[in-house]
């Protein structure tokens, strides 16, 4: 058979077969190393269909052979038993597919981090009264304050001054804001209401504690104790009503905070603050107002903030520090603060004496009392000392 490329009348004598000697012997040495043998018949990915299932209606003249259909060198054609090349091929891409997941499991719950701990802690609180070192010195608020160290003092809640705001690795500026205002509130509301410094209110403070310590903060003021855990001069700032009564409500107030991240999901917030409270006997008349005293509270607080106490507008108190006088080392300061009268004098009475043999329950107490030092009190008036007379007049 001649190809187009042929003369009409064949290839002329001696060229011996021209191009197609030459495409024949190209073609069988192209394909002499393939062997049409039953394995690559198995291997393909067309199948031909059979004579009979072609006669079926819309019958394809072939079927595609899928990677599991038995059609490797062991398997046996048709019988869809998977051959050992799709076994080993279908184990390698579900290791690849479960190596995958376990990296992205180990890179969003690292077995090595500890799961962050939210349980809330009491609160445990030190209460230190202090003991006069001179005579309580009286008079009226107004001179007390102009001659004590708290007379550079900002008066009420302009004295708890915010510090300046940056956000931290977990918590954004918005939410260090919103802990900083919560801590300032608790202050407030603890330190500077008139009706919680005068023991006939505790709801103001009540509604800023994190609700797992309400139980601790109720039986603290039902029933005050110094055993570190259940002062209710620890929580709050309050008077004995049967001692004395605030007699400025101008309270002088001076100190800062402090925040830092503790956790992942925790923010710590630091007060150190100085009250300073003009009082007077609650026996006394109001109109003697001459009989006046100074009343100096420090207040070191720790406060914490989990994600869900920043959304309610709850703190949780862990630590409070407060030193108060000047007032006796023998009262309890536990229930709420007893200032020493005008004029009352030093005193070296420690704290009131616990008998270990007696019956019922124990005082529980701190057993701890400081001195007042002189230069915390109003600086005295000054004395005018006559010159001396020499001995020739």
């Amino acid at each position: 058979m001649a190809v187009p490329a042929d003369p009409p009348d064949g290839a002329p004598d001696g060229i011996g077969g021209g191009d197609e000697e030459f495409r024949r012997d190209d073609y069988e040495y192209e394909y002499r190393s393939v062997v049409f043998d039953e394995d690559f018949v198995r291997a393909a990915r067309l199948q031909e269909f059979s004579a009979q299932e072609r006669m079926g209606e819309h019958a394809r003249a072939v079927r595609s052979r899928s990677l599991w259909s038995g059609g490797g060198s062991t398997g046996r054609p048709g019988n869809g038993t998977p051959s050992r090349s799709a076994r080993q091929g279908l184990l390698l891409v579900l290791l690849i597919a479960l190596a995958f997941a376990s990296a992205v499991y180990m890179g969003l719950h690292d077995p090595a981090a500890p799961a962050p701990d939210t349980r809330t802690e009491p609160l445990t609180s030190t209460i230190v009264p202090l003991a006069p070192s001179v005579p309580v010195p009286g008079g009226r608020p107004v001179d007390l304050f102009a001659k004590s160290p708290a007379a550079d003092y900002r008066v009420g809640a302009a004295g708890i001054a915010m510090p300046a705001v940056r956000r931290t690795r977990h918590f954004t500026d918005g939410q260090v804001v919103t802990a900083l205002s919560i801590a300032k509130d608790y202050l407030v509301q603890s330190s500077l209401d008139p009706d919680v410094l005068a023991g006939a209110a505790t709801r103001p403070v009540r509604v800023l504690v994190d609700p797992d310590q309400l139980d601790q903060f109720d039986r603290s003021m039902a029933s005050p104790s110094g055993d570190g855990r259940h002062a209710a001069t620890g929580w709050l700032v309050r008077f004995d009503p049967r001692t004395a009564v605030v007699a400025d409500s101008r309270v002088r107030v001076s100190g800062n905070l402090a925040f830092e991240e503790v956790s992942p999901e925790v923010l710590e917030v630091a007060t150190d603050h100085t009250f300073v409270y003009a009082v007077r006997p609650a026996t006394g008349e109001p109109s003697a107002a001459d009989g006046a005293t100074l009343f100096t509270v420090r207040r070191e607080l720790r406060l914490r903030f989990d994600r869900e106490d920043l959304a309610t507008r709850r703190a949780e108190l862990v630590s409070a520090y407060v030193m108060a006088g000047p007032q006796a080392c023998s009262s309890e300061p536990a229930e709420g603060f007893r200032p020493l009268p005008a004029g009352a004098g030093p005193t070296t009475v420690g704290p009131a004496a616990s008998d270990p043999y007696a019956s019922g329950h124990p005082r529980r107490s701190t057993g701890l009392c400081g001195v007042l030092a002189p230069a915390a009190t109003v600086a005295p008036a000054a004395t005018v000392v006559p010159p001396p007379v020499s001995p020739g007049r």
